[in-house]
């Protein structure tokens, strides 16, 4: 049976899938407890009120039919169920696969058992199983495992939490699953949630919980008695000394704590088995490391336990606590020397390495005890604990009696776990050389016995030394016997190292060699070879072994975190220290071992993705202790910022010799000098590090300063953008002066941070504009994203965005009270829509400026865009771009959605545009002469009055944002011309050599034209949009159907509006008559942007209709000598004008509807009227 684990013993291989699956399963529900979505969440947020309706736990399946029929009866529920779906459906059945493994594997470990019994497995029974070493692991592993699993899912995913995540699966999984009854079944709430301060622990909790599904009682009994009875692990090796037992079986006794909850009878009724227990493996310890880092403490878990709390009473007694406390403080002082004397220079060499290993194990268990037990018992309590009287007690007491001090105890980890390193470094040599050096020796030892035997020959000239035959002989047996021995056999050659060493001293002795020192040298110099040879072959892999074990430190895989704080105090005071942090997070890296060494053993595929988790979460804790790094650079950082925006002056292009001195301003540039120098003596301290390897992720230091530098440019810009644009929910007066002051204050912070980065680059070896550019950008375009995300149904979740990151994560923030922006760029957007509303401003596009319709005063320039793009740079305006582009989407899909359900479902809305649209034709007549064409279309509109005033306020609306980005897309073009003539250059002719290729296409289609898997439009278009190189109200939004009805519609809207408008001649435009109705570039733009989305022919349609008003309204004027236009026409008319304008049709097309001379008149009267 030693070959349990062997390829072709099925019973074995069967049994170690099944616990590396339990490996597996337990890091993906610790994986996963990160990605839970927040709908799904208890606590208060905007996204779990917005689904509130629709999500439900365990009360669903009592009566589905009732939940269904409230969703389906509200139309708006049934499209945020629909949403819901499509955005949370991958997630959540990566939840259900996770839960549904939980089951499967308790179903397999049962179904083994079950083989087992039958005889199955040839020759193998539960029994012969446990007779074997790998075998009693593995089945006692299985167990635990699962018991693991179920308190890491009531750990991280509450029953609450875990009912919604079923329910919502089950709903839109579409029944895909045939083992969801079974897994609700065991994962139900228990109704206890550890992680609440206010939750009672249920009665028969957890045992209800662990006998859910049924498990063979023998097998656990059996399993029971063995954790209770034997070392499982053979731990006892490692730590021989009596003292030391409980550590040696902490990983048994954490396995039998889990299982004795599977024979809760044991835990109640039987004290002697308890008693036996607790003597065993709980005499001097309470708080124990279940699975990396889940900590119980056995106070308040075995408390409602009448055996097992007897059993503990001793242990747990405070006079035991007190002593333990005061024992193991004492030995903190005693150990830091100890230690500390260790790493002395020349202490851990290979000679006193070699001498001393059973001393330097002993210091390591030692460190390694005390560690343990301090850390351990000295941990925060966690909310069940806090309400235990008893825990409190017994946690106070040690923090007194061993006279605990945190920065101690760090430093003696610090200590021990340098110490562990460089011994594994020197051991690790030792062994990796010992053949080659071994056998080195050897030759060298034989070469010098036989140079003594010919030494005794008499031939050789040595000073008088007499012939001896029989030395000689001697000696030349002793160099054959040296050439014979085997490295193989280290113990039958390290016994005969021994008798040649002590036949060497014995020969000394007895043939009076004394008397010749170069003789005596020789044989005391050989001697120390061969001493040197039984020394080194001594050395097994077993010491390795044993150090490895002894240095674990998997139970501070959590509360490690505790002690962070007196990590980075230590980086501040002397940042060189990383070299020793270094080992200790090597050492931490050793707690991954253990779940990853069934994995590794059985195969499976799952090692890459759990080794990748582990090595993560490790490397995720590195940076966030060698963050503190980057934070205090920053914060030196901000005093250089500091000195160079308000102290430092400019130097001027032209200086006279007089004032040199006054810009000289040495006080100020030494501390900018001084503050650089603490600024590159951190960066010295992390790459002290050298490139070390953690698990299975390479962490390489100068790497790892770079994203903390990224990570904490990222949290400042991020917090600065945040801070700058919160804006009044009732802004007063002079608001867009306000949008400047803040957009100029806040570009002045972006300038100090751009400036200083460039100018600490050199100093910390990095690239800081390109560091700057991409941070920033990334930081523009995550809020962007997410700002859309309201606006699209499949929504970008924070793991799917390509903004996003682990390492260098983008903070988020929540809204001011009463905004509905989820961040920055939404509330920028939001203040400059409120800023330029067209019923409070009018928009003169000659001075491309917003002035408020009251007071004529100017309240958006060109400036404002300009510091836009100082505080926001050119990625900040193209992210403002997009987000006003979702909102023009939305707007138009709104807008055609009123259009159709109050119009073209509206039989009376109908009859009346069909009538208004059969008189239009044909467009080359005029209206009939028995009333004015506005009483007309006044008349049309009057039965129409809550559609139109829809219309308007979306086409006001829709201007609106097309009149923004035709600013923003200015401001981009400028920017781009001015600081980056090349690439506007290059993309202007690459732009207008693919119209004209295109253009060619369409003449000739023998011609070619890009294939649709060629994504070269798709990125030329976003690089012109970056640029400003577009024109938005030439371009298509959405897909829209025929509309016949929609030019009358809108005919019937630009006679209203032009009624409501009346002609500026100062700026030859349209404007609003009063404050408080619409203003009229707005209005011609929405107009421009709708006719866009339909057919060409609806666009004409139009325009014709337009010219037959015109045309009407001109016969009706008086005969004879040129009249003067009245308002109305002139309205209609400038309409037209900047229709044409916007749109960039040719004038001439007025021709086509308009007679010459009229439009003549037309322009000679405007422009006689300015």
């Amino acid at each position: 049976m030693s070959d349990f684990l062997a390829e072709g013993n099925l019973c074995g291989r069967n049994l170690l899938k099944i616990v590396s699956s339990g490996s597996s399963i337990i890091s993906e529900l610790l994986n996963l407890s990160a990605f839970v979505p927040n709908a799904f969440k208890q606590e208060t947020n905007a996204e779990s009120q917005r689904y509130h309706e629709i999500i439900f736990d365990f009360e669903y399946l009592r009566t589905p039919e009732f939940f269904e029929n409230k969703i389906q009866s509200r139309a708006e529920l049934q499209d945020l169920d629909e949403e819901f779906r499509e955005n949370h459906l991958e997630i959540l059945t990566r939840f259900y696969k996770t839960f549904e493994s939980v089951y499967s594997y308790v179903i397999k470990l049962n179904t083994y058992l079950s083989d087992l019994e039958n005889g199955i497995y040839v020759q193998q029974m539960l029994e012969t199983v446990l007779l074997n070493p790998e075998g009693k692991q593995l089945l006692c592993e299985s167990l635990a495992l699962y018991g693991i699993m179920l308190l890491t899912v009531e750990a991280k995913f509450p029953g609450p939490l875990r009912e919604r995540l079923l329910v919502a699966y089950y709903r839109h999984s579409s029944g895909s699953s045939t083992q969801i009854d079974d897994v609700c079944k065991l994962l139900r709430s228990t109704e206890y949630d550890p992680s609440s301060p206010h939750a009672r622990r249920p009665a028969k909790y957890p045992e209800s919980y662990f006998s859910r599904v049924p498990i063979n009682p023998r097998f656990v009994q059996m399993v029971i008695d063995r954790l209770r009875s034997d070392d499982v692990y053979s731990m006892v090796a490692s730590f021989p000394f009596p003292e030391h037992r409980s550590t040696a079986l902490a990983h048994q006794a954490a396995m039998l704590y889990v299982c004795l909850y599977f024979s809760p009878d044991l835990l109640h009724l039987e004290e002697a088995k308890m008693r036996e227990i607790v003597d065993k493996f709980f005499p001097d310890n309470w708080v124990l490391s279940l699975h990396m880092g889940m900590l119980v403490n056995l106070a308040e878990a075995w408390q409602p336990y009448k055996a097992a709390a007897k059993a503990l009473a001793n242990s747990i007694a405070l006079p035991n606590a007190k002593r333990q406390a005061a024992m193991h403080g004492a030995k903190v002082g005693e150990l830091l020397a100890r230690t500390a004397d260790l790493l002395k220079e020349g202490v851990l060499v290979e000679n006193l390495v070699l001498d001393r290993i059973p001393q330097l194990l002993n210091a390591a268990r030692d460190c390694n005890v005390t560690l343990r037990w301090l850390m351990l018992h000295t941990t925060p309590l966690s909310p069940p604990q806090e309400r235990s009287r008893l825990c409190k007690q017994l946690r106070d007491s040690v923090l007194s009696d061993s006279r605990f001090n945190g920065e101690q105890l760090f430093q003696l980890l610090l200590l021990t776990a340098q110490f562990e390193f460089r011994l594994k470094e020197v051991l690790t040599g030792i062994l990796s050389r010992k053949a080659d050096t071994w056998e080195a020796l050897k030759v060298e030892c034989s070469e010098r016995l036989r140079e003594l035997s010919d030494v005794f020959s008499g031939t050789k000239p040595l000073t008088r030394v007499a012939a001896n035959a029989k030395l000689q002989d001697w000696f030349a047996n002793l160099a054959a016997q040296v050439d014979k021995l085997d490295f193989a056999n280290a113990t039958e050659s390290g016994r005969k190292v021994d008798q040649l060493m002590q036949a060497l001293r014995e020969v000394q002795e007895f043939h009076q060699l004394d008397a010749n020192m170069q003789v005596v040298q020789f044989l005391q110099e050989t001697c120390a070879k061969l001493y040197q040879m039984m020394r080194i072959i001594n050395v097994k892999e077993e010491v390795l072994l044993h150090l490895d074990i002894v240095a674990d430190l998997s139970y501070a895989w959590v509360i490690i975190d505790t002690y962070t704080n007196f990590m980075q105090v230590g980086i501040q005071r002397n940042p060189r220290i990383t070299i020793q942090l270094k080992a200790m997070f090597l050492k931490l890296a050793t707690a991954m071992e253990q779940p990853l060494l069934r994995i590794s053993q059985a195969n499976s595929p799952d090692l890459a993705s759990v080794s990748q988790y582990y090595s993560a979460e490790l490397v995720t804790y590195v940076r966030k202790v060698l963050q503190v790094i980057p934070k205090t650079m920053f914060k030196r950082l901000a005093e250089i910022i500091s000195i160079q925006t308000h102290k430092l002056k400019e130097l001027p292009t032209r200086l006279d010799k007089d004032k040199v001195k006054d810009y000289g301003m040495l006080e100020e540039r030494y501390q900018v000098s001084q503050l650089t120098h603490e600024i590159s003596t951190f960066s010295e301290g992390i790459l002290a590090m050298k490139t070390t390897l953690v698990g299975i992720v390479k962490l390489d230091p100068q790497k790892l300063l770079e994203d903390g530098i990224r990570k904490e440019l990222v949290a400042q810009v991020a917090f600065a953008l945040h801070e700058a644009l919160i804006f009044p929910a009732n802004p007063k007066a002079g608001r867009a002066n306000e949008l400047q002051a803040r957009l100029l204050a806040l570009g002045e912070r972006m300038d100090g941070f751009r400036r200083s980065f460039e100018y600490i680059q050199d100093y910390v070896n990095i690239y800081g504009l390109k560091i700057w550019q991409e941070e920033v950008s990334r930081i523009i375009n995550y809020n962007v994203e997410q700002e859309c995300n309201s606006f699209l149904r499949e929504k970008v979740q924070d793991f799917q965005s390509v903004y996003q990151s682990k390492a260098i994560p983008i903070p988020k923030f929540p809204p001011p009270a009463g905004d509905r922006a989820v961040n920055f760029i939404g509330r920028l957007a939001t203040e400059l829509l409120r800023v330029t509303d067209p019923k409070q401003t009018i928009y003169i596009d000659q001075m491309a400026a917003w002035y408020d319709a009251k007071s004529r005063q100017e309240v958006l320039n060109s400036r404002v865009w300009a510091a836009m793009e100082t505080a926001l740079d050119s990625f900040g305006l193209s992210g403002l771009d997009r987000l006003l582009s979702f909102m023009l989407v939305s707007a138009l899909q709104t807008l055609l959605r009123q259009f159709q359900r109050h119009v073209t479902k509206d039989k009376l809305a109908v009859d009346q545009l069909t009538g208004l649209a059969d008189l239009m034709r044909p467009f080359d007549s005029l209206l009939p002469t028995g009333q004015p064409p506005a009483k007309l279309l006044a008349g049309a509109a009057g039965r129409l009055q809550r559609q139109l005033q829809q219309l308007t306020d979306s086409l006001l609306r829709v201007g609106q944002l097309q009149l923004l980005r035709r600013q923003l897309a200015g401001q981009l073009c400028r920017s781009s011309r001015l600081n980056s003539k090349g690439m506007h250059a290059v993309l202007g002719a690459l732009n207008d050599s693919l119209l004209a290729e295109i253009h060619e296409h369409y003449r000739d289609p023998t011609k070619p034209y890009p294939a649709e898997d060629n994504d070269l439009l798709f990125e030329v278009v976003s690089f012109l949009e970056a640029n400003g190189m577009h024109e938005p109200l030439s371009k298509i939004y959405v897909t829209t159907e025929s509309q016949p009805l929609m030019p009358a519609m809108m005919l019937l809207a630009i006679s209203g509006a032009v009624q409501a408008l009346q002609f500026d001649k100062s700026v030859t435009t349209l404007t609003a008559r009063r404050a408080g109705t619409i203003d009229g570039m707005p209005f011609t733009a929405g107009c421009v942007t709708v006719m866009r989305q339909f057919h060409s022919d609806t666009q004409e349609d139009l325009l014709a209709m337009l010219g037959k008003v015109v045309r009407s309204q001109l016969d009706q004027l008086p005969q004879g000598k040129q009249p003067e236009y009245p308002p109305d026409l002139i309205h209609t008319m400038v309409f037209l004008r900047d229709y044409c304008f916007l749109s960039r049709l040719p004038m001439k097309k007025l021709e086509n509807y308009i007679p010459t001379y009229a439009l003549l008149e037309f322009y000679s009267q405007a422009k006689s009227s300015k």
